[in-house]
């Protein structure tokens, strides 16, 4: 694949959120971009107002006919799309140039110095975190990332200064075997996509062979107390790093009146008085792997203390919709047992002696199916809990696999409530969180702007 000599790209699946950003990528290098997704959304229509041509009907003819010539178009792909896709088979038919969106990353990126972050959960955030850093400092950076930045009101970043590319690296269906990092962060390890892999094993052994793929003049940035083990080549430098030790660690912290601050130390020296600009305690973790990426390539002590205290986050992880003194709505985009349990600490260690409330609707009938008894664990930390139809994405129905599994072994002191997803705004209405916390990969952001609406309703 030569970007340079194609024409036109589409994109089959082209409502997600890792694709969209290459959509945008190659609009801005003045390529016809089209394609389909299954359904349209805020995303979508964004970005057909930049450009885009999309269509929601899996109808061969609604094709445009600027890609339809194999020699100049790309088809790009997520991997989510059956094989049996209607418009995936025109293109495998008729000899056209098919990829998975890891794959053109990792064409694109080749040349560049990618900086990778990946992990079960925290990628995105870091990732995130770790591109404003860099896009704020005189260093510079273009950045593929796995949700719509609050500073920047995009996923993608794009810089004329540097050849540094910070890139979210997806294990899933083991995307992030294409890419050659310059640097790399793993930030946790904990199973997943088990429907993928088979075994815990199988997906240690993933992290693993990621970390064969850092170049040789790079290095890996590694949270403490994994159980993978990596396996770099010679040269490569290894990093770790935690809240509270490693060779970049936090030390004095302070948390309260809605703050966190603390001192960052590296390898380099500390940076006093690093705040927080959106204050979770997981995002202390998080600020420490994004600080450590950015000051490895060249940000001063200050352009750190300067970017974390203005990140806005990302849309959809600790994204405060409501913050008063009597009531806090927001929404996190965690789905797995590990990310809802930073959730519920992070969120009480800031809300201390308040009742808060999560409402979940469970991603994948696999994942809930492998992971229902730690789900309920890490859903009893909250006071209440509502939750709502497993999501299917991509997945057909599996017998036996509801959301009642986790529903019935939730600690017997958690008042609960298992409800269609069309029942929540009536449900929220009636009992008026104190605190609040929408959770999961689904749909139910859909019902934000309903749920502010009813929230700040005089009571």
């Amino acid at each position: 694949m030569n970007v340079d000599t194609i024409r036109s790209v589409y994109f089959i699946g082209a409502g997600g959120i890792g694709m969209s950003a290459l959509e945008r990528y190659f609009l801005s290098k003045g390529k016809v971009v089209a394609g389909y997704d299954r359904t349209p959304s805020e995303l979508t229509e964004q970005l057909m107002r930049e450009g885009a041509l999309l269509h929601f009907e899996e109808n061969t003819d609604l094709i445009p006919e600027a890609c339809k010539d194999p020699a100049t178009t790309l088809v790009v792909y997520t991997p989510a799309i059956p094989p049996t896709h209607r418009e995936l088979t025109y293109f495998r038919e008729h000899g056209f140039e098919l990829h998975k969106r890891a794959q053109v990353l990792g064409v694109i990126t080749r040349s560049d110095r990618g900086l990778c972050v990946a992990g079960t959960h925290g990628k995105t955030t870091t990732s995130t975190m770790a591109a404003h850093l860099l896009y704020e400092s005189h260093v510079g950076c273009t950045a593929f990332l796995g949700g719509i930045s609050q500073n920047y009101g995009t996923n993608l970043l794009l810089s004329t200064r540097s050849d540094l590319v910070v890139i979210e690296a997806d294990e899933f269906d083991r995307s992030f075997h294409h890419l050659t990092p310059y640097m790399a962060v793993i930030t946790a390890t904990d199973p997943d996509h088990l429907d993928v892999y088979g075994t815990k094993e199988a997906y240690l052994e993933s992290f693993r062979h990621f970390t064969t793929l850092i170049r040789p003049d790079g290095c890996l940035i590694i949270h403490e107390g994994l159980e993978m083990h990596p396996d770099v080549a010679e040269g490569v430098t290894v990093y770790t790093y935690s809240r509270e030790h490693g060779d970049f660690h936090a030390e004095n912290i302070r948390i309260g009146g809605g703050d966190i601050t603390f001192d960052f130390v590296s390898p380099r020296g500390t940076v006093r008085d690093i705040s927080l600009g959106v204050p979770v305690s997981i995002n202390i973790d998080n600020s420490i792997a994004a600080m450590a990426l950015a000051q490895l390539n060249g940000a001063t002590d200050e352009e750190l203390r300067n970017g974390m205290a203005s990140y806005r986050g990302v849309e959809r992880r600790f994204d405060f919709k409501i913050r008063t003194p009597e009531r806090a709505f927001l929404t996190d985009y965690a789905h797995h047992p590990a990310e809802l349990r930073q959730s519920a600490l992070s969120i009480r260690e800031l809300y201390k002696g308040k009742k808060l409330t999560a409402l979940f609707q469970p991603h994948l009938y696999t994942r809930t199916r492998d992971f229902y008894a730690d789900f309920a664990e890490s859903l009893s930390l909250f006071d209440e809990v509502i939750l709502t139809d497993i999501y299917p994405a991509r997945e057909a129905p599996i017998e036996g696999v509801t959301s009642r599994l986790i529903y019935d072994r939730l600690a017997p002191g958690v008042k609960k409530t298992l409800c269609r997803k069309e029942e929540v705004p009536d449900i929220i209405r009636t009992k008026r969180p104190e605190v609040l916390v929408l959770l999961g990969a689904g749909d139910l952001d859909r019902y934000v702007p309903q749920l502010c609406d009813i929230l700040n309703e005089p009571c």
